[in-house]
């Protein structure tokens, strides 16, 4: 049986990528699984902290896991931040 979200759910992922960081963030997740935090950092050429504060709302979100590996925290797509991903990818596409 197929279960339908509701739309609080969906606002929920909605909003959770609805800032540039957070879509920059989930494209380089996607395309380098197991990212940590400083290569993000370094990479998109910002804020540790603002980094960080996004990365969490996109965790909260349920569009990435995270992966503790010692003293580093690995970024993942989760299943919905795939779907997302390629939502994005063909938004950014249409003419």
């Amino acid at each position: 049986m197929e279960k339908v979200k509701t739309a609080e759910q969906m606002e929920r992922h909605l909003k959770g990528m609805a800032n540039h960081y957070r879509i920059e963030i989930l494209f380089l997740v996607s395309e380098r699984a197991g990212v940590t935090l400083e290569d993000i950092v370094e990479t998109l050429g910002a804020n540790e902290k603002t980094i960080g504060e996004h990365t969490r709302r996109l965790y909260q979100a349920g569009l990435i896991n995270k992966k503790y590996r010692g003293k580093f925290v690995e970024h993942a797509l989760s299943p919905y931040g795939r779907m997302f991903v390629k939502f994005l990818e063909s938004f950014r596409r249409i003419k």
